[in-house]
Formats: C-alpha cells, sequence, structure tokens
C-alpha cells in the first residue's frame, strides 16, 4: 500500500511540475519572449542568492548538529592516530575555505552579472596569469597534503619498536581470528592445506603430512588462538600481521584512526600505540558500554555487515593475568598431549594402585582369619 502511495505521489508531483512548465509557456507567449526571458532572469539572480545563504547556514548548521556523531567527537586512541586527525583538520580547512570562497563567488557572479540592456557582452577567452594563479595554488596544496598522508603512511606501515607486542590477524569470512606468539616469542608455520575449521582455523603444521610434504613444526604448539577478541596492553606499541583466510578483506581500526587490506598470500603490517584502556575510553565518551571495534572495510561477500571483532585494551598487569589464563590451541587439537591433563591422570592411577593394594591386603588377613 505504501508503495503504490509513494507512486502516486510521484506521479502526481510530476504533473504539477508539467502544467506549470505549460503555464510558463503560454505566459511567456502572451507578453513576449523577450520579455519573458528578462523577467526569468531576474528571478533566478534572486534565487541564486537566496541559495547561497540558505546553502551556508544550512552547511553549519547541519555541522553543529552532526559533529558529535563522528569520529571527532572523541580522541584518537592511538598515538599515531592524532597524527591522522591533524591531516584531517588539515584537510577540512584547506578544503573548507575553498569550498566557502567558490561557493560565494559562483552565486554572487551569477546575481551580479545577469543579463542588463545597459551592460555590454565582455568575452573573457583567455589569461595566461590567471590560469598559472588557479593551476600552480592547488597543485601546491594538493602536493603538500600527499607529502604529509605519504609520511603518515610510511611511519604506521615501518618497522615497528623492538619492544612492540606482536599480534597475528587473518580475516576469514565472516570473522576474525588473532594468533599469539606462545612462549617461546616466534610463531609457528601455517599451510593452507592444513586448515581444519572445527580444530585448526589457521592451518598450523601440528604435524607430518607426507601427501603435501608438510612436517611438524614444533614453533607452533605454543601459539595461543583467540576468536573476534584482540587482547592489547596500553601505551606499549603493538605491530599487527595481517592475513586473509579467503577474500580480500581490510582491517578497520576507526577509534584508532588506521586501517590496512587484508589480502589472501600477501602479508600486511602496521603498527599502533594504544593511548587509553577500554575502562578509560568508556569514561571519555561516557558510554558504559563503550568497545573498541575492528571492521571489515572492503566488500567481502554477503556476511559483509556482521564482521566485526573487539579489542581489548587493558593494562599491562591485567593482560598478564589474561594471558596467564590462556592455553596453546595445540591442546585443544590434541588434549592427550596437554600437561595439564597428563597431571589428573597420574593421581588417578596411584589411587587406583592403592585400592588394588588395599583390597589384595584385606584378601590376605580374611584368608588368614578363616
Amino acid at each position: 500500500m505504501s508503495t503504490v502511495l509513494v507512486i502516486a505521489v510521484a506521479v502526481l508531483v510530476f504533473l504539477v511540475i508539467f502544467q506549470i512548465a505549460k503555464a510558463s509557456e503560454y505566459v511567456a507567449i502572451l507578453k513576449g519572449e523577450d520579455r519573458s526571458r528578462k523577467e526569468n532572469n531576474k528571478i533566478n539572480g534572486f534565487f541564486m542568492i537566496t541559495f547561497l545563504i540558505a546553502g551556508l547556514i544550512g552547511v553549519y548548521y547541519c555541522n553543529e548538529l552532526l559533529v558529535d556523531k563522528t569520529l571527532f567527537a572523541q580522541p584518537s586512541a592511538s598515538v599515531q592516530g592524532e597524527r591522522v586527525d591533524d591531516m584531517m583538520k588539515l584537510t577540512l580547512v584547506i578544503t573548507g575555505i575553498v569550498f566557502v570562497l567558490t561557493q560565494i563567488a559562483l552565486f554572487v557572479f551569477a546575481y551580479k552579472y545577469q543579463e542588463n540592456d545597459n551592460r555590454k557582452v565582455f568575452f573573457f577567452p583567455h589569461n595566461n596569469t590567471m590560469e598559472i594563479i588557479w593551476t600552480v595554488i592547488p597543485a601546491i596544496a594538493l602536493t603538500v597534503l600527499v607529502v604529509i598522508g605519504l609520511r603518515n603512511w610510511f611511519f604506521f606501515t615501518s618497522d615497528a619498536p623492538k619492544e612492540s607486542a606482536v599480534v597475528e590477524v587473518t580475516g576469514k569470512q565472516f570473522g576474525w581470528i588473532f594468533r599469539y606468539a606462545g612462549e617461546d616469542g616466534v610463531f609457528g608455520k601455517k599451510y593452507y592445506r592444513m586448515i581444519d575449521p572445527a580444530n585448526n582455523s589457521l592451518g598450523l603444521n601440528w604435524r607430518d603430512s607426507a601427501d603435501i610434504n608438510i612436517k611438524d613444526d614444533p614453533a607452533a604448539h605454543d601459539d595461543i588462538v583467540q576468536d573476534q577478541t584482540m587482547y592489547v596492553v596500553k601505551e606499549k606499541p603493538v605491530k599487527l600481521i595481517i592475513n586473509s583466510r579467503d577474500v580480500i578483506h581490510d582491517v578497520g581500526l576507526s577509534a584508532f584512526r588506521l586501517k590496512m587490506d587484508a589480502v589472501p598470500g600477501t602479508p600486511t603490517t602496521l603498527w599502533f600505540t594504544p593511548k587509553y584502556t577500554t575502562k578509560e575510553m568508556r569514561e571519555i565518551t561516557g558510554n558504559p558500554n563503550y568497545q573498541y571495534e575492528i571492521s571489515c572495510d572492503q566488500m567481502c561477500g554477503n556476511g559483509h555487515y556482521s564482521m566485526k571483532g573487539i579489542i581489548e585494551v587493558v593494562t599491562q598487569a591485567e593482560y598478564d593475568e589474561w594471558q596467564a589464563k590462556q592455553k596453546p590451541a595445540y591442546y585443544a587439537a590434541f588434549p592427550d598431549k596437554d600437561p595439564s591433563n597428563q597431571q589428573q591422570a597420574v593421581p588417578v592411577a596411584v589411587d587406583s594402585a592403592k585400592k588394588v593394594t588395599a583390597l589384595s591386603s584385606a584378601k590376605s588377613i580374611s584368608t588368614a582369619s578363616n
């Protein structure tokens, strides 16, 4: 019913505009084409100034109304993101000034130089000075912005500090997998043909496989694998090694003002230093449910909209406590290899032996009594 109503309204509006246009033609014929054109020219000139004033007020009002819904409403959550904010502000200032000046010139010229019987047309086909000015100045401004952007990009993607934590981020349809190196501090090898969605989501080399010429890598036995939630430490640089398990994704860290493509078979890197813990950002934003998000900023399939992960920024003590509770993914796939399970099995065996000995002793005493 609503669709029919919308169509009916659209048809009605079209008919009204069509009738107004026809009426204008009839009025022009009655008054004379020349006179009608001049009157329309004056009306259009008046509307140009009206639209200019209304448009500038509208731009200002929209900015005041919606600025709290943008990322500028909260500070950058990373040290590197501050550079992005500064670059964004500089870009907005330059383009904002250009926008306002060009719009004012456009509408004022349309009003001032409308058709007038007392003024002759002045043809202005070419002027080298003006062409140099409006070519060189924008070129210089854009060059400055590009250089600033490239410097920031090279900074984010350069070698991370030696003391940085390292987290491997892998995108998949439609979620994120995070891997941390174990006690040896080394990421184990992996191979896509070893992927098992149930027990080995990254394809870590946990066993020998003669058919695909893969050997067991002990360095992969202590790697910690987490789905959907990544833990990082406040004020400690963290380097992300970014991969994809299927199609092209994009690691979007809006709160940290960073992003990087996740390309199958081609690892990319990015590093940043968190400034606020999740708890601190909740206080800053006044939102008790605030969470740092990692989103996919590249269309990757039907479930793209739901591809969201969580980043928990914690203190070093909280991180150490969390890490102490984690078990390598290898033990989840091979529970019999888990030392904790083996330690629990030993007392059971001892108790069983004691029970057998006790029963034998009881039988011996009973036999002697008889």
